[in-house]
């Protein structure tokens, strides 16, 4: 199967055939979901909390999210490996947006994505100019946590369901191949999916975009700080390592492991 690219994207919300993204931050778990058969793989910020255990995503730098996205690009063969651009990489000038971008390509993403809307529709199109697909973000944004008054659904009201609909038109208008709509009312998420030709991948925005994106931690019960009320978890692995971690000791402690030597 060859590699996935922003074409095959635009190709899945035009047949509306549903697409699917997970994230990953390391080789072997992007290898397996790789294996799997998903259409995207977001070398997240969100690795500050379920790799790093912060309180948010805004600590996150360069040098850990280019560390992490080189380990998963390598393991990658099929899906887009889209690197997610940290707080403070984007937001000064267009010539450092431009420039780090550019590092995410160079670790072996084949996309970047950057939070904020009309805002940022600027930077959006100077990173598309140079040649860098962008997937943007907009809705609850975790790098702006502080401003927003904590992780809130936004579009609930017309005010803002109208500001969203006019990020997403603007991020689009400035070239974004797909645009992820996190925490977003999901009659929202509807009216924007239905006015965008480019596709939109949900998260926490209802049954009604044109694909799914979670947290792999989320889904495998590998971060139990918090759990969104929208995830769905499909095994605990933190209960499957326990049990393995604590029978291990057991056999150490007992001289059960390794085997007695006659």
């Amino acid at each position: 199967m060859p590699k996935i690219t922003v074409r095959n994207i635009l190709e899945l919300k035009e047949s509306g055939k549903p697409i699917v993204a997970l994230t990953a931050y390391d080789y072997f778990t992007a290898k397996y979901i790789d294996s799997a058969g998903v259409d995207i793989i977001l070398v997240g910020d969100s690795l500050e909390m379920v790799i790093y255990g912060s309180d948010t995503t805004l600590t996150a730098n360069m040098d850990k999210m280019l560390f992490h996205t080189e380990a998963v690009a390598k393991a990658t063969k099929n899906a887009m490996v889209v690197g997610d651009m940290p707080f403070l990489s984007y937001q000064g000038s267009l010539g450092d947006a431009v420039l780090n971008a550019g590092r995410f390509l160079q670790a072996g993403a084949q996309a970047v994505k950057i939070e904020g809307g009309w805002k940022f529709s600027a930077v959006v199109r100077a990173i598309v100019d140079s040649g860098i697909p962008v997937m943007g973000h907009i809705g609850m944004l975790p790098q702006s946590v502080h401003r927003i008054g904590g992780y809130i659904t936004q579009g609930e009201d017309e005010d803002s369901s109208r500001r969203l609909f006019e990020d997403a038109s603007s991020l689009q208008e400035a070239g974004a191949f797909s645009i992820v709509l996190e925490k977003v009312d999901s009659n929202t998420a509807k009216k924007i999916t239905q006015n965008l030709n480019i596709p939109t991948i949900g998260i926490g925005a209802g049954s009604h975009c044109d694909g799914q994106i979670l947290v792999i931690n989320d889904i495998l019960g590998l971060y139990d700080k918090f759990t969104p009320p929208f995830v769905k978890q499909y095994t605990n692995l933190k209960e499957e390592i326990i049990r393995s971690a604590k029978s291990y000791a057991e056999d150490v402690r007992n001289k059960k492991f390794p085997k007695q030597e006659g």
